[in-house]
């Protein structure tokens, strides 16, 4: 039932005072001695880019303290002074004290073709060279890698928004190109970070027998640390936690719960958000509004007013929608996402993505979509507005589940009672986890390979009897069923439906069961049996009145091979 709260006058003082005591009640929550990974580096550096250029970076690195560089030139040279004699002495001057670097002139191809993996402290580089390839670091360091690369070519070799840690790519004629160089000179030594996440392959929608599904994971990730890795049958999502910087997107895009952040776990984070909310309340506070931020950004700013309460995230992105949507079903009046100015292009397109999925689904279940919304850098007086409409609700919802679905579910569920669902299908951005299949009842033969490569329970056998069930609540659109489909009877149809019906398991196709012909015990439907015979009937073992094995258990048709055997001793040299 649709409650109606009050907007009560607000007292920022009154709030401050509730603020504060939900925070000492309910702390945020912080992992004391997470799990590291450690980078060690000698500061081995291999400097790309045009020769100029690069003997001017091999002096400056040298200058504060590192070994002589290692110099790759991947552009020509274009003089910046002109072709005067100045110039010319100036470069001459230049080769003169750069004289001792290891060198290496590539073709244009070679550029173009120049891969690079890795990160700090075990960069690997190589060019293709005849049928195979030159790896740098053996060929002109006599090492096995290099630990920090400084590309200064015009166009860089990782077009990356979040290059791995050890990787500089700059202009010379960048303003903040020595503070940059002296950074890189300072990866010198053992450093180490957080893994920042845990993947449980169980749940992951990515693959299965051989088909592909889910890939959102790697869709988002800007650092390129999530790859696909494709073994001898099966492939399964790796993140690299060297390469990975934590941006969390991956998590919160992961419809299944399969790949988990870990400063703080995603349902450690709910809990502490509905915590703050119900403690906020009882100490007298109104109109809260929950503000999404990076704990670093708070830092640096000065005191919110009292009914802002911030989430302070590790980085923006390991909180999406669900987490929003969680903080009104547990009373907040408004949720705003604080965005900076630092944002990789591919994270700031993200939170756009969750927030047109929010909204649509506050549309769907009848609230204001604008109960969420997101905030450029800096202004306090956004950040500090009072909502425009009371909370929802002073309840916050119950979880059945631990599993994100489940938590996500009862949320969705929570924000339909206290709203009006249209009943109707709602369009979401391509990619969103939800929807609903069609099957057709001509081809589906329910041999139920469907249900085995579902990654969720959302398709279901019906045991003893031969159906297909579904329940759309659970289906996160991986696709995998209509690919693992050998009838090609499965079809996605995405979109959010706003009605409870979308919980409920519902028979999406039945058909009675073919019984044995020997014992009567019911083994298959009769569209496989059937399905079978067309494709079996010029099959040597099914030649003839052999045929009638395909309308035997798999026990009778066992028995029949050996009972043949037995009277026609020849057909055992066929075996």
């Amino acid at each position: 039932m649709k409650q109606h709260i009050e907007l009560m006058p607000v007292d920022d003082d009154r709030n401050r005072h509730a603020r504060e005591a939900a925070r000492r009640r309910v702390s945020w929550p912080v992992n004391l001695s997470p799990a590291r990974v450690s980078y060690q580096s000698d500061g081995h550096a291999l400097i790309l880019g045009n020769e100029r250029d690069g003997r001017r970076g091999a002096l400056a690195l040298v200058a504060r303290g590192l070994a002589p560089p290692t110099l790759v030139v991947t552009d020509p040279l274009q003089d910046d002074a002109g072709s005067d004699a100045a110039s010319d002495e100036k470069h001459e001057a230049l080769l003169a004290a750069s004289a001792d670097l290891a060198c290496q002139m590539l073709s244009r191809a070679q550029a173009r073709s120049l891969t690079i993996d890795g990160y700090l402290g075990h960069f690997s580089v190589s060019v293709p060279d005849g049928d195979g390839s030159l790896d740098i670091a053996r060929a002109l360091a006599g090492r096995a890698h290099f630990d920090l690369i400084l590309d200064l070519g015009a166009t860089p070799a990782l077009a990356l928004e979040l290059p791995p840690p050890g990787y500089v790519a700059l202009n010379w004629r960048d303003t903040d190109r020595d503070e940059r160089l002296e950074a890189l000179a300072g990866l010198v030594g053992e450093f180490d970070k957080p893994r920042y996440f845990q993947i449980d392959n169980d749940l992951c929608a990515h693959a299965s027998s051989g088909n592909t599904g889910c890939t959102r994971c790697l869709d988002v990730c800007p650092a390129d640390a999530v790859k696909s890795h494709q073994g001898r049958i099966e492939a399964w999502i790796e993140i690299d936690p060297f390469r990975c910087h934590g941006v969390g997107s991956c998590s919160s895009a992961c419809p299944t719960g399969a790949i988990q952040f870990r400063l703080p776990e995603t349902a450690r984070q709910q809990d502490t958000l509905i915590g703050w909310l119900a403690a906020y309340r009882e100490a007298g506070g109104t109109a809260p509004v929950v503000r999404f931020a990076e704990a670093s950004d708070l830092a640096a700013e000065g005191e919110a007013a009292g009914h802002v309460l911030d989430v302070p995230l590790e980085e923006l992105g390991a909180a999406g929608h669900d987490q929003w949507l969680t903080a009104l079903a547990a009373g907040a009046a408004e949720v705003r996402i604080q965005c900076h100015a630092r944002m990789p292009e591919r994270l700031s397109a993200f939170i756009d993505d969750q927030l047109t999925q929010a909204r649509a689904l506050l549309t769907a279940l009848g609230h204001s979509p604008a109960r969420i919304g997101r905030l450029a850098s800096g202004g306090a007086a956004a950040r500090d507005a009072l909502p425009l409409e009371p909370p929802l609700t002073q309840t916050p919802p119950v979880f059945e589940g631990d599993g994100k679905r489940d938590r996500l579910n009862a949320v969705l569920g929570h924000l339909a009672g206290l709203g009006a669902p249209d009943g109707q299908r709602h369009r979401l951005p391509s990619g969103a986890a939800y929807g609903d299949i069609a099957v057709d009842p001509d081809a589906c033969t329910l041999c139920m390979a469907c249900v085995s490569n579902c990654p969720t329970p959302a398709l279901g056998a019906g045991g003893d009897r031969p159906l297909l069930s579904f329940r759309e609540a659970d289906c996160v659109q991986c696709g995998l069923c209509a690919e693992a489909c050998p009838e090609q009877a499965i079809t996605l149809r995405p979109g959010f439906l706003a009605d409870a019906q979308r919980h409920e398991r519902q028979v999406r196709h039945e058909e009675d069961a073919f019984a044995c012909i020997r014992c009567g015990k019911p083994f298959a439907t009769v569209s496989t049996v059937e399905t079978l015979k067309a494709k079996l009937a010029d099959h040597p073992y099914f030649a003839g009145d052999a045929l009638a094995r395909l309308e035997m258990c798999e026990d009778c048709r066992v028995k029949d091979v050996w009972q043949d055997m037995a009277r026609n001793p020849e057909s055992q040299l066929k075996v």
